[in-house]
């Protein structure tokens, strides 16, 4: 039995449906794939307000992705402290912050050469 290996547009889909579930902020997609040896397709960033709310972040996106796709984060990083933490799902990697911390890592500037994509919410 082979098993259903969800796309990245699908992956990236319900990462955003978890993020906004609960009212994650400041959500961005970068697009990896026209830059050459990076460690996967896309990053997902986004940031919450506080270690809690990181980690309802991460529990919604886990949540979500595996209703929808059967599908579990091959590696996730950093969830003891709720800061930043990493959901490597292979082909699109989640950053998940809170704000003081994405802003000093300034991971959109370190990949400068990726199309980025901010995703409007309306809360």
């Amino acid at each position: 039995m082979t098993k259903n290996i969800p796309s990245a547009d699908e992956l990236i889909t319900f990462t955003i449906n978890g993020i906004e579930d609960v009212k994650g902020q400041n959500i961005t997609i970068l697009d990896l794939r026209a830059i050459e040896n990076t460690v996967c397709d896309y990053f997902i960033i986004c940031d919450g307000t506080s270690n809690t709310q990181v980690n309802a972040i991460v529990s919604s996106i886990q949540k979500k992705v595996s209703k929808n796709t059967k599908d579990k984060p091959w590696h996730v990083e950093g969830s003891e402290n709720g800061e930043w933490v990493l959901m490597d799902y292979v082909h699109v990697v989640v950053h998940v912050f809170q704000k003081h911390i994405r802003e000093y890592y300034d991971i959109e500037n370190l990949w400068g050469d990726a199309k980025i994509t901010e995703i409007e919410t309306s809360y």
